[in-house]
């Protein structure tokens, strides 16, 4: 498994990154524990959590992943052996969002607080903040940087255009650069991305980190009809899905996994691995097993076959 860099960041990761946000919503701490230990005893290395994770879940009110994470980190002793990335910017509370100097000087402190650690790896802007000027987020990154706690930082959810304008403004200022970018990104959410993103992101060579990589889970299979949906908490979220193109994604994932021995989701993923400027799809695990199927993923190399039958089905 050949490592590949974040952007220029000097930090290279197996290409996959274990999604952090089950931990402390469909996983509780044992669990999440578990599925760390295998993923890391496989020879995967990069995780990634915000601080916002999962504030949505009955009781919880955000913190949960990344404290989960830090009291993994502390138990196992494997902190030198992972790489963390984490998130700031979404709503924690009252006047807790935002990418304002004041409040992401704060939201570290209690990020690295939860984590049990001094640095954080990558730190990403969770969504754009066009109420604070780049100027200001970008220089107040800088700093962290030049404290040692954080290594690098990216952007998540950005537009285009934002994220060039983010470039030159580091650019022009001499600010640290955004390295990464999170955006959605699957073999049905495809347009979004791949239109105005991709040739920005191939052209600055900065490394692409996929959430929602296997569609909520609609790419492993799973939920093939309405009745389906009620297999998990997060099947209401696929019913978007099930139409004409996505039963036609299904069954070139069917067949691709048949030529491979393979699984619809280890396929989904490897598809998103092989894409040009891709780092690493995120997929999250609420079980060892399921983390075999992306295990797998990271071993599965498709040819160029392969990937035209998906490409072709999933065209927009």
């Amino acid at each position: 498994m050949e490592k590949r860099e974040l952007g220029k960041s000097g930090i290279k990761v197996n290409p996959f990154a274990l999604g952090g946000n089950v931990f402390g919503w469909t996983i509780d701490e044992k669990t999440s524990f578990e599925v760390l230990d295998a993923y890391v005893a496989s020879g995967l290395d990069f995780i990634d959590t915000a601080d916002v994770y999962s504030a949505w879940a009955p009781g919880n009110k955000g913190g949960e992943s990344e404290t989960i994470i830090g009291n993994w980190l502390q138990k196992s002793g494997k902190r030198d052996q992972v790489i963390i990335a984490t998130k700031v910017g979404m709503e924690m509370g009252p006047d807790k969002k935002g990418l304002s100097k004041t409040y992401i000087i704060k939201a570290v402190e209690d990020s690295l607080k939860r984590l049990k650690t001094d640095y954080i790896d990558l730190y990403q802007s969770h969504r754009d903040d066009k109420d604070t000027p780049l100027e200001e987020t970008l220089s107040t990154y800088t700093d962290l940087i030049k404290q040692g706690k954080v290594r690098a930082i990216g952007a998540s959810n950005y537009e285009a255009s934002r994220l060039k304008k983010a470039f030159e403004v580091s650019e022009k200022n001499g600010f640290a650069k955004y390295q990464t970018l999170q955006p959605e990104y699957n073999l049905y959410d495809r347009e979004g991305y791949e239109k105005e993103l991709e040739p920005l992101c191939v052209e600055n060579n900065i490394g692409v980190i996929t959430y929602y990589s296997l569609a909520s889970g609609f790419l492993t299979g799973k939920y093939r009809s309405e009745d389906d949906l009620d297999k998990s908490k997060r099947g209401q979220g696929v019913k978007k899905y099930l139409n004409d193109r996505g039963f036609s994604i299904l069954k070139a994932l069917d067949e691709v996994a048949a030529s491979y021995n393979s699984t619809p989701a280890s396929v989904a993923i490897a598809w998103a691995t092989a894409r040009p400027g891709i780092t690493a799809p995120i997929a999250s695990a609420t079980s060892t097993r399921q983390l075999k199927d992306i295990v797998a993923a990271t071993q599965l190399n498709l040819d160029q076959s392969a990937i035209e039958l998906l490409n072709n089905a999933s065209k927009y």
